[in-house]
């Protein structure tokens, strides 16, 4: 397994996994599959430059199976976004490893902490988040891609 932060000639892979993860699991996200397969090809471009919003892909015998991203948000914390693992390479440790690149990348910009948001009720996701030492915070929010379901912020600080 390798992981590798996107250029702008990993466009079509980026939109690839980002599309699947929306299918997979359309109430975990900030967006809709809706509006992300709406996008133009300059707009994935500009995704996979990583101006702004950082994104690492998770490949499995040269096959993406797996993405998080990282942006700093208008109140200045680092955010975690984006993280999707294909099922079949769930439990593989590949999430792990996506998670520390963002902890490391938090640590290598000088922020404190990694923040991100999700549902508790999506209980997978909770239970991995804190295995990774991230705490919930006593902040909710409706998602905005679907604002009935309420997403709490969790953080992970740095030691």
């Amino acid at each position: 397994m390798r992981i590798r932060a996107t250029s702008e000639d990993d466009w079509m892979l980026l939109k690839r996994v980002r599309l699947a993860a929306l299918l997979d699991t359309p109430t975990a996200f900030g967006v809709s599959y809706k509006t992300a397969a709406a996008y133009d090809c300059d707009q994935w471009k500009q995704r996979a430059s990583s101006t702004g919003t950082e994104f690492w892909l998770a490949f499995d015998e040269g096959r993406p199976v797996g993405m998080v991203g990282a942006a700093v948000s208008e109140s200045k914390r680092f955010n975690l976004i984006a993280m999707w693992v294909e099922l079949a390479a769930r439990g593989s440790g590949i999430a792990k490893e996506l998670v520390d690149i963002v902890k490391a990348r938090c640590t290598e910009r000088g922020f404190d902490g990694v923040f991100l948001d999700v549902s508790p009720e999506n209980a997978r996701a909770s239970s991995f988040y804190l295995k990774q030492g991230f705490v919930f915070l006593d902040e909710w929010e409706p998602l905005e891609s679907h604002p009935h379901i309420t997403v709490q912020t969790m953080v992970w600080t740095r030691q």
